[in-house]
């Protein structure tokens, strides 16, 4: 069998001991649902192109068409659909959608996105720009009424029912130009019917995400219609009405000035937002309300590569599994047979009862354990060491004045507590409260968090959120930031050394430049410049899935910095702050580096075994006597892979041996 090296490390990510339900990739599904009435299909100059006209329902049409773009790339799993109302366009029996009544039409169904589908959008759109009247004979709008927005929602009801998967996370991207649909008597009843099936949509976990199209001769009114009907999800629970009777406006609503905004407003959009834990939050005994962990920041990577297999006349994908092999039997192990115990060492000979002969035989690697002479472990017994026998839950200590949370105890990204009345009622009011009383008296709060079965508990600093607009729309919502802190053994004193200081002469001459360069409004905006790795990556990948020519010079990278700009505003006071530099007699002296120790080569390989005694073995057909150790020191020492099985070992250290004969 294996030695037990590492039994608890946290660091490895050992398959028995790690939750999987966290790692689990989550399907995303979106609905597009997209009004169809006259006002969306009025065409207008496109500002982009010359002499090009474009409409409302065109450019919702293509930013559904960049969203399936990327996702083609980034989640290919994922399933997008799109769906029209208010137009007289009905599908055939035959077609799906076929259940959706009059009014809306499904044109193209909740599924798995794929590359032909989105090139035949695409050619619709080409098609409508040498020829604007299609659109509208394609998608007649519907005149003389409107269809109720209770029954738009019912009918995205049936086709993500039909669609996504019970495990998905279900959006409805609502996009419309229309702020008061339905007017006269009913208007009420509408609302009620349209607010009750919107609720119906949020219990089964769908989410109405709107974004309102402002017309050009007024914007959008929320208040006439909508914010009676979408739920709000402000952390207090007030009534539909706000303080001065007006309706509440829903915070996820997007009001857009320009449609070339809407493309800009559905990239925010696009991530869904994934609770990371749901946990009880423990605030005194008997006293428990529930809270949703997000996490704020997720490194974007390149999508994985699956593997295929290439069986003549067709490609299959190539699913791969973890298995654990005894290295001696060469015999796949039960993972139920698996325990874990500590490396304590090589014992002695004589403590083991051997002679010193049968410690140096081949077997030497395994060895015969008494009962009660070694302790070993099951799977839950070292997870219970990892959880000290905790459940997943936050348990508040005690306050502290916000001016002891220093920097440095931010060692890794917090996470954005929400509160969940799923869970437990109240929980709303409760932290509404609690955010209030600790932002006016300035306090942070002192928790142990264990957020999921397989964690180690750690200490978290709570701190508090208020909710913020800035000038931008950018909106920061109430609520909690959860900031794991270090323990002791995780903090390190930073050698402080002291260097040449600058004269005041160089540090004004700096300044003078450094003001000049200084970024607009003193902040870095990080959602303004992808990752232009990860978007060139993408952009060849699109190209190649969608049949077009990639122009590597028309990628543009945004953090490209704009040298011309710089030296036109600072260029001469750059030259002056050098010229001064250099003649400065400390910035001419250079600090030796402290001289090191050279690393003594090694005259032999680690393990202990020569490449004439690999030979030798070799020669007999015997290297499968070695060990695994054995075998990955000698190929490491000649620069050769590692990885993989025992028998692959072999194969790659007997390729080695024939491409390297002995003279």
């Amino acid at each position: 069998m294996a030695s037990y090296d590492h039994w608890n490390s946290l660091e490895d990510e050992d398959e028995e001991l790690q939750d999987s339900s966290l790692y689990e990739s989550k399907r995303d599904v979106i609905l597009f649902c997209i009004d169809c009435s006259p006002s969306m299909l009025e065409m207008r100059e496109d500002e982009r192109y010359e002499d090009v006209q474009t409409c409302n329902l065109m450019v919702a049409l293509e930013a559904a068409i960049q969203i399936q773009k990327k996702k083609v790339l980034v989640g290919p799993n994922d399933a997008v659909g799109i769906m029209l109302f208010n137009t007289t366009k009905r599908n055939d029996d035959e077609e799906a959608g076929a259940e959706v009544k009059e009014g809306t039409y499904l044109y193209q169904p909740v599924a798995t996105i794929d590359a032909p589908k989105v090139m035949n959008l695409t050619q619709l759109l080409d098609e409508v720009r040498e020829k604007p009247e299609t659109l509208k004979e394609m998608f007649p709008p519907m005149k003389d009424r409107r269809i109720p927005v209770g029954d738009v929602f019912t009918r995205c009801n049936r086709v993500m029912r039909d669609g996504a998967p019970e495990t998905a996370t279900k959006r409805i991207f609502f996009i419309t130009d229309e702020d008061n649909p339905h007017i006269g008597p009913n208007k009420t009843r509408m609302i009620i019917s349209a607010r009750n099936t919107l609720t119906d949509l949020a219990q089964i976990g769908v989410t109405v995400e709107p974004f309102f199209i402002r017309k050009d001769e007024r914007p959008f009114d929320v208040g006439k219609f909508y914010g009676s009907v979408l739920l709000t999800k402000n952390m207090t629970e007030q009534d539909e009405a706000g303080e001065d009777g007006a309706p509440n406006v829903p915070e996820e609503s997007v009001s857009i000035t320009r449609m070339e905004e809407l493309l800009a407003q559905l990239r925010f959009h696009e991530v869904p937002k994934r609770a990371l834990f749901s946990v009880p939050f423990t605030l005194a005994p008997g006293f428990v309300i529930g809270v949703k962990g997000y996490g704020l920041i997720t490194e974007q990577k390149k999508g994985a590569y699956r593997y295929f297999a290439d069986l003549g006349d067709r490609m299959e994908p190539v699913t791969s599994r973890a298995s654990y092999v005894d290295e001696e039997t060469d015999h796949e192990v039960n993972k139920d047979e698996i325990v874990y115990g500590m490396d304590l060492g090589t014992p002695s000979a004589e403590a083991d009862g051997e002679t010193v002969e049968d410690a140096k035989g081949p077997q030497a690697a395994t060895r015969e354990v008494k009962l009660g002479s070694r302790v070993f472990y099951t799977a839950d017994e070292v997870r219970s060491f990892r959880t000290l026998g905790l459940e997943p839950g936050i348990k508040l200590l005690g306050f502290k004045d916000r001016s002891e949370l220093a920097f440095e105890d931010n060692v890794k990204h917090s996470v954005f507590i929400y509160p969940d009345e799923m869970t437990y009622s109240g929980s709303k009011r409760t932290t509404t409260a609690l955010l209030r009383t600790m932002i006016s008296k300035r306090k942070i709060a002192i928790v142990l968090a264990l957020t999921r079965r397989n964690a180690s508990p750690i200490f978290c600093a709570v701190l508090p959120q208020a909710e913020k607009v800035d000038e931008s729309g950018w909106r920061e919502p109430p609520g909690f930031h959860l900031i794991p802190l270090p323990f002791a053994d995780d903090i390190r004193a930073a050698p402080q050394e002291k260097a040449f200081r600058a004269s005041d002469e160089l540090k004004e001459a700096a300044l003078a430049w450094i003001q000049k360069l200084k970024v607009k409004n003193g902040s870095y905006p990080p959602d303004s410049y992808p990752n232009p790795a990860l978007a060139y990556h993408n952009a060849q990948l699109e190209a190649s899935a969608f049949r077009e020519d990639f122009d590597a010079e028309a990628f543009e990278d945004l953090t490209v910095p704009k040298y011309d700009m710089m030296h036109k505003r600072a260029g001469k006071l750059l030259r002056e702050w050098k010229d001064a530099l250099s003649e400065d007699e400390t910035a001419n002296i250079i600090s030796a580096p402290p001289a090191g120790k050279k690393r003594k080569a090694e005259t032999q390989d680690v393990a202990g075994v020569d490449e004439g005694e690999v030979r030798r073995l070799n020669g007999k057909g015997e290297l499968r006597k070695l060990r695994v150790e054995d075998l990955k020191h000698f190929l490491k020492s000649r620069s050769a892979p590692v990885s993989g099985k025992k028998d692959e070992l072999i194969q790659r250290v007997e390729d080695w041996l024939d491409a390297h004969p002995r003279v």
